[in-house]
């Protein structure tokens, strides 16, 4: 009889564990299949992005976010520097965001950053890294201090690095279409409530490091200076494209597929701290 009970026991036990060994990769399957789908709604990629099967590895612990600019979709903005990150083995995302009757990009800042801060969630939640790095092009290189600074992004995010970011305004006021419908325009012009919060005490809270990388031929983000940030050498690194190269008059809008940007890029991902531009042009 007692054989019988520990041969039952043992049945039972083998059963469970079978239950437990289906349920679990089942359970794992349905996460990646709903990653997958989150990617797809963000629309169409730049090249080397959201792909749900990269993992991140010791060389690259760090996922890549690639924020498009105002009026830009991730394809747009990201169709170079993105399958170069992907070919030096990181791991690219991007999304889309801050929909609005005048297009993509250009509703509240202040959503568009906690729409960044959900993606930002998804992306560590799947690849189980601890932070990510944020490469943005002009509002794409601002709105991520939002959701460092207001929404507990600080503690998700290793380096943000500005591409010509708008972080002090513009003085331009001719976006191409009415302000009344482009809220996040209107939030970039210098001197805005949205600006003067964002930029009230410390502009580059810690432990981020800051890289930003400005053109003197930035018809935009005008004067191309008030896209530079106040903050200690150690965390904050301000470049302007020609004191390195210059021969090199990007503007504004190619700037984010400038191979001389790609450089200081590149470099502030592969260092602790921001980019160290004379590191870079060895």
């Amino acid at each position: 009889m007692a054989k019988k009970y520990r041969r039952i026991s043992l049945m039972i036990l083998v059963s469970l564990l079978v239950s437990l060994m289906t349920v679990f990769p089942a359970s794992s399957t349905h996460a990646a299949d709903d990653f997958k789908t989150f990617l797809e709604k963000q629309g169409t990629p730049p090249p080397g992005a959201n792909d749900p099967e990269c993992r991140p590895d010791a060389s690259h612990p760090e996922p890549i976010v690639l924020v498009p600019g105002t009026f830009e979709t991730m394809w747009q903005n990201w169709a170079d520097l993105s399958p170069y990150l992907a070919k030096k083995g990181y791991c690219v995302y991007s999304l889309n965001y801050g929909f609005s009757s005048a297009g993509p990009s250009t509703g509240p800042i202040e959503q568009s950053a906690d729409e960044l801060k959900t993606f930002v969630d998804r992306v560590l939640a799947h690849t189980g890294a601890k932070k990510v790095s944020i490469i943005g092009h002009s509002q794409g290189g601002m709105m991520p201090r939002y959701y460092i600074k207001f929404l507990g992004g600080a503690e998700k995010v290793d380096d943000l690095i500005g591409l010509a970011p708008s972080n002090h305004g513009t003085l331009l006021t001719a976006w191409g279409v009415p302000l009344d419908l482009c809220v996040a325009c209107q939030q970039q012009g210098s001197g805005s409530d949205f600006l003067n919060k964002l930029n009230n005490g410390d502009e580059t809270p810690d432990p981020v490091s800051y890289t930003v990388i400005a053109t003197k031929a930035d018809e935009i983000v005008i004067p191309y200076t008030s896209a530079f940030l106040d903050g200690p050498s150690t965390q904050v690194t301000n470049i302007t494209l020609q004191d390195y190269y210059p021969l090199d008059w990007v503007g504004h809008v190619g700037i984010s597929y400038d191979p001389n940007v790609f450089r200081f890029v590149l470099d502030a991902l592969e260092h602790a701290g921001p980019a160290n531009p004379d590191r870079a042009m060895k």
